[in-house]
């Protein structure tokens, strides 16, 4: 687990940690990103932080929902994607 930094969500904490994989390949276009279970059993957080995860990388367009079967990042990246927290 990790050690979040009080002043800012834990959400949008892990959503950054996922962002990165997907920028350095770890969550390549196409494949599937870590389940709500998956997200609570590494970084130790409720069933509500985790669909805020997923829900604001969705939003991002980073990634899109497939009813029963998951999460995966969309095949193509948007253009200005550096991985970086869109509020940065």
């Amino acid at each position: 687990m990790i050690e979040f930094a009080p002043n800012r969500p834990r959400w949008r904490q892990v959503a950054d940690i996922i962002r990165r994989r997907i920028a350095d390949g770890t969550y390549a276009p196409g494949t599937r990103v870590p389940s709500v279970m998956q997200l609570q059993q590494e970084f130790g957080i409720a069933t509500a932080t985790s669909h805020k995860v997923l829900r604001g990388l969705r939003e991002e367009g980073l990634t899109y929902t497939e009813p029963g079967l998951g999460s995966f990042v969309v095949k193509q990246l948007p253009e200005d994607f550096t991985g970086e927290p869109p509020d940065a």
